[in-house]
């Protein structure tokens, strides 16, 4: 049993930084940055490297290995030597840059159309369900989801309103509370909380016991209560808590707008001699280093606790400027198998975007696909052809007669050039629309397929359209 907690408890102080790890790799630049000017005023031990020692093409110095770091985040006091915390090993930089240069350069924001929350659910739902009941179902539950992502009504109400059994509603809703931002599709707070858990692997942690059996001693921060129903230690609890800490309690808030924002690009792609370059707009983010302010301090001795408390801020410190560097390579290493896989559309424009999923970049550069996903979500790449997201790049695909894929997005592009161009006395209906596609294009395509393109596109129906 002892084995067993220890165990337990190692993970749970891990998982806070593996969780910021993945939190840093989900941001856009402009929100790093902001966390980062936040550690920098509350980690003494983090400085920022002034422009002027920046060293263009300098890599990581030698000496912190991943081994390095993982050992040093559990440290025995007793056991430290403290000579180890004083070498120069430990100044990391987070000064690495690829090619080419944009120093000099001011990439202003831009403004693109940016999808709402209930578009990207309704996109990932198609990749989750195939039965056209069902997504007709999981369309209607997104269609009641409230400004926080909870779900406004009740399984009974939708099972009435759409006149399915109860039990399809409620399988439908399991599949939506899988799709991203985890917690999404909940129907209080205690579900969200227990959602987020179950995605992070944590059904069988003190964490998850805490939220499912003592959510409203938790409320009220009754921590003895806590600790009298689950029998965990203080310890055990303050830990969870910790970790209950990290969820979002309103998984819609991350930033989803409504039509065209302003955004500023986290990547650029350029044209160098016939090849593709791949570069990341960062500069505003600050270079960080480990300060040498304490080494005077930790080779004088000191309390234990104010070594505890140093090491502390050093292992926070490192993990941190770890984190940032793996953000930046998993984005560079995600953004050149996109243009591997999409050089056509990088060399001719939208209607050469092939379809591609998530999976296929994973494979690409063998990462998790859940890993692409996050580095596609609420990033935009500039390219020779304008500003595009990330998940731009991810679309499904439509048959055309030659027996080739084509994207759906340009399918869509194809519609909207077609009502663009049409009489507007005499509107083209969404029948001689998928007539057109597949005559001129060969697009094997449905009427109900066209509506729904149109639908996405905010373009009423023929009739709203009728000019006399």
């Amino acid at each position: 049993m002892l084995g067993m907690r220890q165990e337990l408890r190692l993970q749970q102080r891990l998982a806070p930084q593996l969780i910021q790890s993945l939190h840093l790799l989900q941001l856009p630049a402009l929100d790093l940055e902001q966390v980062v000017r936040e550690e920098l005023e509350t980690n003494p031990l983090l400085e920022e490297v002034p422009a002027g020692e920046l060293e263009h093409g300098k890599e990581e110095p030698a000496g912190e290995t991943g081994e390095e770091a993982d050992a040093t985040s559990d440290i025995d006091l007793d056991a430290t030597e403290w000579s180890d915390y004083l070498s120069d090993s430990y100044e990391l930089s987070q000064t690495f840059r690829e090619e080419p240069d944009h120093s000099a350069e001011t990439y202003e924001p831009v403004s693109v159309y940016q999808e709402t929350l209930a578009d990207d659910l309704r996109e990932q739902l198609r990749f989750v369900l195939s039965d056209e009941t069902e997504l007709k179902i999981g369309e209607y539950i997104i269609g009641n989801l409230d400004s926080n992502g909870f779900l406004a009504t009740t399984v009974e109400e939708i099972a009435a309103t759409l006149g399915v059994p109860a039990a399809q509603v409620q399988k439908v809703l399991k599949a939506v509370q899988t799709l991203d931002p985890p917690g999404v599709g909940a129907r209080d707070l205690r579900e969200c909380l227990l959602i987020q858990l179950r995605e992070r692997g944590y059904e069988e942690d003190p964490a998850y016991e805490i939220v499912d059996k003592c959510f409203d001693e938790l409320m009220h921060k009754r921590t003895k209560e806590i600790m009298r129903i689950t029998r965990l230690s203080k310890e055990d609890v303050a830990e969870a808590l910790e970790v209950i800490s990290t969820l979002n309690p309103k998984p819609a808030s991350v930033a989803y707008g409504s039509s065209e924002r302003p955004v500023t690009p986290d990547l650029i792609v350029e044209r160098v001699d016939g090849e593709y370059v791949v570069s990341l707009n960062d500069r505003s983010i600050p270079a960080l280093r480990i300060s040498q302010n304490y080494r005077e301090l930790l080779a004088g001795g000191g309390t234990e606790e104010t070594k505890k408390y140093i090491v502390d801020k050093l292992n926070s410190a490192k993990w941190l400027i770890k984190s940032i560097e793996q953000r930046r390579t998993t984005m560079l290493k995600v953004m050149n198998a996109i243009v591997k896989h999409q050089r056509a559309f990088f060399d001719y424009g939208l209607d050469h975007l092939k379809p591609m999923v998530l999976q296929e970049i994973a494979d690409e550069i063998k990462m998790h696909v859940s890993t692409v996903s996050r580095v596609s979500n609420g990033k935009y790449v500039q390219t020779p052809h304008g500003v595009f997201e990330l998940k731009f790049f991810f679309d499904g695909k439509l048959g055309v007669s030659d027996g080739e894929d084509m994207a759906s997005k340009v399918v869509k592009e194809k519609v909207k050039q077609m009502i663009d161009a049409e009489d507007k006395q005499n509107p083209l209906s969404d029948q001689a629309i998928a007539d057109r596609l597949t005559r001129e294009s060969g697009i094997e395509i449905a009427r109900r397929t066209v509506a729904k393109y149109r639908d996405q596109l905010r373009i009423p129906s023929a009739r709203m359209r009728k000019e006399v």
